[in-house]
């Protein structure tokens, strides 16, 4: 174990030893602790925004799923991270948090019920966490989906294996990957979880391999990747289980999008690739497209390649970003036609050497007659807990880049905020993209911020602390708006609140 992973499991012990333990009083009964070094910084700053709608194309709804913004990390199948409904405006924002021990819960969903459901990970492993969304208690036990084995030397901070993607369905049923190569499907009830079934797909792949993302395609085929590049389709009538792997070396380290024609959009470490399930039912791959990996695995990165989840735009785009240097690239594909004109056009963001992201591009709204946007964000620097303590962040950056109807595409705007890795959010309605903010500062200030900046302008409109320290710190947990407009935010500690009075 290295120094920096060291670094890293000492800093979150130390936390395990301010906050209660799992069970009892970590139900949320009580608050993300704070520090006496808060009173530093302010609380709000900024002006309250007016919502601002902004022109989108429809995002298709998978009939497998919850309702598009309530059944994934990334909202919907096709990995837009865009809200249709209002997010807060920043008007006289209220902040509730609740703390449940080292135990972050970085993949939401919400059941028909508007309730929480969360995959929440910490050192001893993995469980389905039900929580009110206002109160933010828990509802009824954890259903415990995994357990670490520590031995293995693994960081768990940087454990993708069995516990950062699920995906919920239309009847409340979450379909869940498990580190024994397994999905489980657990039922969202009254009072909490009941497994109802499971699919073993330990048969299909060597002991040294582990799922990360599955999705159900617009048939029902149940899809789901592998670190070392394999691809899976179970049939949820029989259970069957058919499986392809792409080139050895290849691996998969991010979720994965679908559309109305069968395609799962996925990318390995060195492409981005279509795949479907043939009339056997075995998962073919329908296009592919090679992308420059890049020569290493920079500062805030999983692996070297892309980090990015394909983002669907339309009934025509995929949007990924590139591992390139100097500069990584954001870069436009076609989803139909042939290979000789798959790609569009790709544009350079952020700074000489030091560019990078581990999130998903956002979509940032535009019609198909006009400019089509995404959002990226740059996490370059952010090597685990240890990168934003004592008043040090990342490199840090957000940029908004459109295509154009001429096929061309250019950067609009590039904001100097440093958001180290959440995965942003946008409000289609409010004309508002969230970011999870870290300023650079001193020793004694490790201030977290909400930050709401204008998806027109790039320009910052508020910014709401949340606290000082590694508690606040999000750790690549996405941002969450819920169905009365409230965003919420998972922390190595706990949830955070912020909502509109």
């Amino acid at each position: 174990m290295n120094r920096v992973r060291l670094t890293a499991v000492a800093l979150v012990a130390a936390l395990a030893v301010l906050l209660p333990a799992p069970g009892g009083s970590a139900n949320g009964l009580l608050p993300i602790p704070s520090l006496p070094t808060d009173f530093l910084t302010g609380g709000f700053s900024g002006t309250p925004a007016t919502a601002a709608p902004l022109p989108h194309q429809a995002i298709g709804q998978n009939p497998h799923l919850s309702p598009n913004g309530t059944n994934s990390m990334h909202n919907d199948a096709y990995a837009s991270d865009a809200y249709t409904g209002l997010g807060p405006l920043g008007r006289n924002l209220k902040v509730r948090s609740a703390t449940y021990g080292v135990s972050e819960c970085a993949t939401m969903a919400f059941d028909s019920r508007d309730r929480l459901v969360g995959l929440c990970g910490g050192l001893e492993g993995f469980a389905l966490r039900l929580i009110d969304p206002t109160t933010l208690r828990t509802i009824g036990s954890d259903f415990t989906t995994s357990t670490r084995n520590l031995l293995t030397l693994q960081n768990p901070f940087s454990d993708i294996c069995g516990g950062t993607y699920f995906s919920l369905s239309n009847d409340d049923v979450v379909y869940v990957l498990t580190t024994k190569k397994e999905i489980l499907k657990v039922r969202v009830d009254e009072a909490g979880f009941t497994k109802i079934g499971s699919f073993d797909a330990s048969a299909a792949m060597p002991a040294d391999d582990c799922m990360v993302a599955t999705l159900p395609d617009w048939s029902g085929n149940i899809f789901f990747a592998t670190q070392q590049g394999r691809v899976g389709v179970i049939n949820p009538s029989t259970g069957a289980i058919r499986t392809m792997k792409f080139p050895e070396g290849e691996g998969i380290f991010n979720s994965v999008s679908g559309d109305e024609t069968g395609a799962i959009y996925l990318v390995t470490t060195h492409r981005l690739a279509a795949v479907e399930a043939n009339a056997s039912g075995e998962p073919v791959v329908r296009w592919s497209e090679t992308y420059d990996r890049g020569v290493a695995v920079k500062p805030g990165q999983l692996s070297q390649g892309s980090g990015t989840t394909p983002t669907l735009i339309g009934d025509d785009l995929v949007a990924i970003t590139d591992n390139a240097e100097p500069r990584m690239n954001v870069i436009f594909y076609r989803r139909n036609g042939s290979q000789a004109n798959r790609e569009i056009c790709k544009v350079p963001v952020f700074g000489n050497g030091s560019s990078n992201t581990e999130n998903s591009l956002i979509y940032a709204g535009g019609t198909a007659d006009g400019p089509r946007s995404v959002i990226v964000e740059n996490n370059y620097g952010y090597a685990g807990v240890q990168s934003t303590i004592l008043g040090a962040t990342t490199a840090g950056g957000v940029a908004k880049v459109s295509l154009n109807p001429d096929g061309s595409c250019q950067v609009d705007w590039t904001n100097p905020i440093v958001s180290p890795t959440p995965v942003p959010k946008v409000s289609l309605a409010a004309g508002l993209v969230y970011l999870y903010a870290k300023p650079k500062s001193n020793p004694l200030d490790d201030s977290w911020y909400l930050a709401a900046l204008d998806v027109r302008t790039g320009k910052t409109r508020w910014m709401q602390r949340t606290g000082n320290g590694i508690q606040w710190n999000n750790h690549y947990a996405a941002i969450y708006l819920g169905p009365d407009g409230a965003a919420y935010m998972p922390t190595l500690a706990g949830l955070i609140r912020f909502k509109d009075q």
